[in-house]
């Protein structure tokens, strides 16, 4: 598990484009945090790092948005289902072992139908301040452990 901790919705923003940089096709990620957080600015940013030009909001009534850059982004919020059988109506399974990026919001929704393999991030707001975020990132893989390491070098070096 790393933590990085942001001072902005921007910078939340740029965390995720520096992760976005680094995906690959059948990448999973899986946010969690309150209403607020910041998942959808994270999001953003994951697409501007995907090459996604264009418009990035919350899928919170279609599920589902598709977004086209170097490599398909499948945007998923699923906020409103009332249960994760809700999810086979959807044909999850060829997002999350298809060909493009998937990004996952209130992932914990369900947590039953998600792939072992995946990077959960958990983004908290801290009690020091109004825009201060926490950002728990957990790999689940060894995928997910050589990409957190890969994304802590450049975090790291402020590129």
């Amino acid at each position: 598990m790393t933590v990085i901790k942001t001072s902005s919705a921007e910078e939340t923003g740029i965390l995720g484009e520096k992760l976005g940089l680094l995906l690959g096709a059948g990448d999973l990620i899986c946010l969690y945090g309150g209403l607020g957080a910041g998942k959808t600015c994270f999001a953003q940013g994951v697409a501007r790092g995907l090459g996604i030009e264009g418009a990035v909001t919350s899928p919170t009534f279609t599920l589902i948005n598709e977004h086209y850059g170097r490599l398909p982004l499948f945007h998923m919020d699923v906020y409103r289902l009332d249960s994760a059988a809700e999810m086979d109506d959807l044909g999850y399974e060829e997002f999350f072992y298809g060909g493009g990026v998937t990004l996952v919001e209130w992932a914990e929704k369900i947590g039953e139908l998600l792939p072992e393999e995946r990077l959960d991030i958990s983004i908290d707001r801290t009690p020091e301040g109004e825009d201060l975020r926490q950002v728990t990132l957990s790999p689940r893989g060894e995928r997910y452990r050589i990409l957190i390491k890969e994304l802590m070098a450049v975090v790291r070096s402020g590129n």
